[in-house]
């Protein structure tokens, strides 16, 4: 069991059920995938958290993941998100995400989705469009090179906040140091690119609000494709 999935456990959910709860708690031929979206500070781990207890709640069958993994890309992300970018150029940062990505979908999320599961993510292939594309690499290049390996997302819940606050909220409330991802002027550029994205599956909320708040609007969104894809 990761972290990730020990943190999801220990943490309670008072929240209310959703509507589909009296259903038969079977989602046919393949699972859904719901990714959360947005720039760094923006809530998405804790959502995403919250999201997954909700659905395990009702009964549904749940995999929690998020990306960056725990994988060996993964860790070198990370790695780099805090030493700096001067070890690699902008192509191969892309690549680090994209073969990280590639492991996520052939070790985890495509054996959830056959398995029926409500695949919840934090974060996914729009963010690597936005945050290596602000670094001068072709946007549509990145999304044509995700996609034609990574499942397209049924839902995608793109949380939005000002990068003042989002800023904030690492500082303080995380008790974090900015790391290289993490800078005012990058990181407006990229709210704007995420903004931009033309997707019919994106949904965006404000994630100014206080975290229930928010967790309510999420359940609002996806309830609606939780129910459209039940059986009984």
């Amino acid at each position: 069991m990761s972290p990730f999935e020990a943190q999801k456990q220990s943490r309670p959910s008072a929240e209310p059920k959703f509507r589909y709860q009296r259903k038969a708690r079977t989602i046919p031929d393949r699972g859904l995938l719901i990714t959360f979206e947005g720039i760094d500070g923006s809530g998405k781990s804790t959502q995403a958290l919250l999201l997954a207890e909700h659905l395990e709640s009702c009964g549904l069958p749940v995999r929690l993941l998020r990306e960056p993994t725990q994988g060996v890309f993964g860790r070198k992300i990370r790695a780099l998100a805090s030493a700096g970018r001067e070890q690699l150029n902008p192509e191969q940062e892309l690549r680090l995400f994209v073969n990280d990505r590639l492991q996520d979908v052939l070790r985890n999320i495509r054996p959830a989705l056959r398995q029926r599961r409500v695949v919840v993510l934090d974060r996914y292939y729009l963010s690597t469009v936005c945050y290596q594309g602000e670094l001068g690499l072709d946007a549509e290049r990145i999304r044509r090179a995700n996609e034609s390996f990574a499942p397209r997302p049924d839902l995608i819940l793109m949380l939005d906040l000002p990068v003042p606050e989002a800023l904030r909220r690492i500082v303080e409330l995380r008790q974090d140091r900015l790391n290289l991802f993490e800078h005012a002027e990058y990181l407006e550029r990229v709210r704007a690119r995420f903004l931009a994205l033309p997707d019919p599956n994106i949904a965006v909320l404000d994630a100014s609000r206080p975290a229930a708040q928010l967790a309510a609007a999420v359940r609002e969104r996806v309830g609606p494709l939780i129910d459209a894809h039940m059986v009984c």
